[in-house]
């Protein structure tokens, strides 16, 4: 079986967490940076969703899953439960038509979690279909190794410019040009290198337009 590929806005959506553990707690973080408003159902957590929780960043009902917590749920993710509270949550999932992701339990998944890169406004998502979750790890580790910080930067950068380029170069062909020949400079180079003096100088012999640091932050491409 092959996946569909999205990328969910979760801004003030309400996502249920189901476990306190380690594996609870890497979901939180990635639906936390994503501003999901985070509820997490368990008896216990370990210490860095204690400390959310207590610092007010997570709602946290201190107790097993029960029929009804997916109430007004956008999207839900079991994590190290057993297979037959994974069973029930699945069948309350289903039955409310709400997303569901159980860890390493394809078979009550209605969507499965990629292997993620996050650089800024940039978002790589890898995933092998459920297949072989190493060899997507593996991947994420080339990728680390090859796209550095310069890309957050070139997006921060040139993020604000689509409105004006559209303005200034109305004809999509030749936007389309000017683009790829920014996308293709030496930009990233320059940005590597600390120049971000420099990369702003080649963004507006390029484009016409000077672009102003931290124009805009990370978000969706749209």
């Amino acid at each position: 079986m092959y996946y569909y590929p999205v990328f969910l806005n979760l801004h003030q959506r309400r996502v249920v967490v189901l476990g306190g553990g380690k594996l609870a707690r890497e979901k939180v973080e990635g639906l936390l940076q994503a501003g999901a408003v985070v509820t997490v159902i368990a008896p216990q957590l370990v210490a860095p969703l204690q400390e959310l929780a207590n610092a007010g960043q997570i709602e946290h009902t201190p107790r097993e899953y029960r029929a009804g917590d997916l109430e007004r749920a956008f999207l839900v993710i079991s994590a190290g439960l057993d297979p037959d509270t994974n069973a029930r949550i699945f069948a309350e999932a289903d039955a409310r038509h709400i997303p569901l992701n159980v860890v390493d339990d394809p078979g009550h998944c209605s969507f499965i979690a990629p292997s993620i890169l996050r650089r800024g406004a940039l978002t790589i998502a890898i995933s092998t279909s459920g297949q072989a979750p190493a060899v997507a790890v593996r991947l994420r580790q080339q990728f680390e190794r090859q796209i550095g910080d310069e890309y957050a930067r070139f997006l921060d950068l040139t993020g604000a410019l689509r409105a004006p380029l559209a303005a200034r170069y109305p004809d999509f062909e030749t936007r389309k040009r000017v683009w790829y020949e920014l996308v293709d400079s030496d930009v990233f180079a320059l940005l590597r290198a600390g120049d971000e003096s420099g990369a702003r100088q080649r963004i507006a012999e390029i484009t016409g337009i000077v672009p102003q640091p931290q124009l805009c932050s990370p978000g969706d491409e749209g």
